[in-house]
């Protein structure tokens, strides 16, 4: 197999964060790309922030008339009629009122859009990343990639369902009240730009800072919930061999990375509004000892209504404005979750060129067709530059030309191996671990592509049989059994979707495993969860032949398939997995020496190579590796 990312234990330095990088330009772009199936809503939701801003705009631009008009023609009177006033209050009220409505309706709607949109962005990261190739995840943690569905989706949800909006918002109302602000006075106005230009120079210089911690924020979490994950997964070993105080060290360093990295980018954040909020109440003061000024001198005509709702507009004007100051820490660590989305859907997909597919096929006579129907014949079909298809029946011979092979392009794993498996042989790879017996039935199935020589199927080249159907045509039992969320029904029928009940019973029956599943307590639909710990190792097992069995495969790759079962249900399994194989051809990779006897060639490996081949008898005359095994003068470990 190749080398994981990173090791329990001795590779703590990979989980350091590395520093922080500015997003690419077009991360916001392709972020609001998404927003074209909401367009219709999303102009809603504009003209709402533009009724809400200038309704803010109105109410204060009214409480002039309201004092000039209104109120103090009634000071001094000795039997004042307050109904006007009532009645302009009254409006007023109506003001506020359709603001506080668009407020609410434009809320609800960005919760759709952000919703809609994050299903669409989480939609098609999974379907992407169902296109990667099984490198993308020998090299990357799963915690790593999980943080990139739920930490970067969520800061993507914030700034798309409140940044975003307030956002808008704000700009709109800056724009409404820097024009109200003009019709009143310009003299006053030109204290308030002043202040707003001092503001945002401080906003500048702060949320620069803040944003590239934002960056390195992400990037940290994701390491930390990829080192938590492998913890979590390795409790047993941690356990085992009393490991838990070097497994603290390890999370003390990434979660300190952490919380350094989060520490800055907040505290740049934390204090920017503090001092947009006393740099905003300096204005305050500033204009109402200006506006005074000019009122007692008689400058500009101002009245006692023209200052109060002038600060009533510089208010309206400096919030907004530190409200984008506000959301810039926001939009910035958004976007730097959208670029990891990005690079993981900016992951080269398994390339895949193949044009021959598996059919359904039937004999006409002497001749071979295609058929809908399940027959337990499969064919290859392959089609010509005329368009004429042919068949060729699948029978599973597969052979190894001279095939070379490095996981990462420099190291050799595989050097020049040739085999071949005829139909119904059955073929066993014995050595030692890291020799290469798991990497070739790896480049059957094609997880991993060949660096030179040739693999054939049925005399077809793999690289020109179509992936999924190349994978349809093998079954597959690992050392490592994953078990899903669902019945023990639909677990065994994983190997094949539309197989019925009574099909999955008898594969469980082949395999062994129905009479422990039939003393489970809802038997085959009993309910299996957390990739199935209620269950022994020894049944996960069971479980995973019977799921190949169900597929019904001509080829068979049994990898370690009863490494975890105990001699006597070995035993049982045996028998079963005798039938499973008749007429297939198989290849067995076993440590367990006694499960190979009885195959066609037992290929034994070393660093890669093929260093003896032939039958169980033929290899202990040899008396070479492989009898130095058999008699345990050698073990494989």
């Amino acid at each position: 197999m190749p080398p994981k990312s990173m090791s329990m234990h001795g590779n703590r330095r990979a989980y350091v964060a590395s520093p922080g990088r500015r997003f690419s330009p077009g991360t916001a772009k392709r972020v609001f790309a998404y927003f074209g199936r909401y367009r219709l809503l999303f102009v809603l939701v504009v003209f709402c922030i533009l009724i809400s801003a200038l309704a803010s705009v109105a109410g204060a631009l009214f409480l002039q008339t309201l004092i000039d008009d209104y109120i103090s023609p009634l000071i001094g009177q000795a039997h004042p009629n307050f109904t006007p006033l009532l009645e302009a209050i009254l409006v007023m009220g109506c003001i506020y009122l359709a603001g506080i409505l668009s407020v609410f309706v434009y809320n609800r709607l960005m919760i759709i859009i952000a919703q809609g949109t994050l299903k669409h962005i989480r939609d098609d990261m999974f379907s992407l990343m169902q296109a990667l190739p099984l490198r993308y995840f020998d090299t990357h943690t799963f915690g790593d990639t999980m943080s990139r569905y739920t930490n970067d989706t969520d800061a993507l949800r914030q700034m798309i369902a409140q940044s975003l909006p307030n956002f808008i918002s704000s700009i709109v109302t800056i724009l409404a009240v820097f024009c109200a602000m003009l019709r009143l006075s310009w003299q006053l106005t030109i204290v308030v730009v002043i202040v707003v230009f001092i503001m945002i120079k401080i906003t500048g210089k702060i949320a620069g800072k803040s944003g590239e911690y934002f960056i390195r924020q992400q990037n940290s979490l994701g390491k930390v919930d990829g080192y938590i994950e492998e913890m979590i997964n390795g409790q047993r070993e941690i356990k085992a061999f009393c490991h838990e105080e070097e497994a603290k060290k390890g999370f003390d360093m990434v979660n300190d990375q952490l919380c350094q990295d989060g520490t800055k980018a907040n505290r740049y954040a934390n204090i920017l509004m503090p001092i947009m909020v006393n740099i905003g109440n300096l204005q305050y003061v500033l204009i109402a000892v200006a506006g005074g000024a000019l009122a007692i001198n008689g400058i500009s005509g101002l009245t006692l209504g023209v200052i109060a709702s002038f600060l009533q507009l510089s208010k309206s004007f400096s919030m907004p404005v530190s409200q984008v100051a506000q959301q810039v820490n926001s939009v910035v660590m958004a976007l730097a979750g959208a670029e990891r989305i990005f690079q993981l859907m900016d992951e080269k997909p398994e390339s895949d060129q193949g044009t021959v597919t598996l059919v359904n096929a039937c004999y006409n006579g002497e001749e071979l067709e295609e058929t809908t129907k399940h027959t337990g014949i499969w064919a290859w079909k392959q089609t010509d530059e005329n368009g004429v298809n042919h068949y060729r029946q699948l029978k599973g011979d597969v052979r190894f030309f001279n095939v070379d092979f490095s996981y990462d392009g420099e190291k050799t794993v595989l050097k020049d191996i040739s085999l071949y498996a005829k139909p119904g042989q059955k073929i066993a790879f014995v050595g030692a671990t890291g020799a290469g017996k798991t990497t070739i039935t790896n480049l059957i199935n094609r997880f991993y592509d060949i660096d030179h020589g040739q693999i054939t199927y049925d005399g077809i080249d793999i690289k020109h049989i179509r992936k999924s159907d190349l994978r349809h045509s093998l079954g597959i039992v690992l050392q490592d059994v994953n078990l899903f969320t669902g019945t023990v029904l639909d677990n065994i029928r994983y190997g094949r979707l539309d197989a019925s009940d009574e099909e999955c019973i008898a594969a469980a029956k082949t395999a062994g495993a129905d009479s422990f599943i039939t003393r489970l307590p809802q038997g085959y639909q009993t309910i299996l969860e957390g990739d199935g710990s209620g269950l022994s190792q020894g049944q996960r097992q069971l479980l995973s032949i019977a799921r190949a069995a169900v597929a019904d495969p001509p080829v068979l790759i049994l990898d370690e398939a009863t490494s975890s079962i105990d001699t006597r249900t070995e035993a049982i399994v045996q028998k079963g997995m005798d039938a499973l194989m008749e007429g297939r051809t198989v290849f067995v990779i076993a440590h367990r020496l006694s499960t190979v006897r009885n195959s066609k060639a037992i290929l034994v490996l070393e660093h890669g190579k093929i260093i003896e081949r032939g039958d169980h008898q033929e290899l202990l005359d040899q008396k070479g590796k492989y009898y130095q095994l058999y008699t345990g003068a050698f073990e494989l470990e």
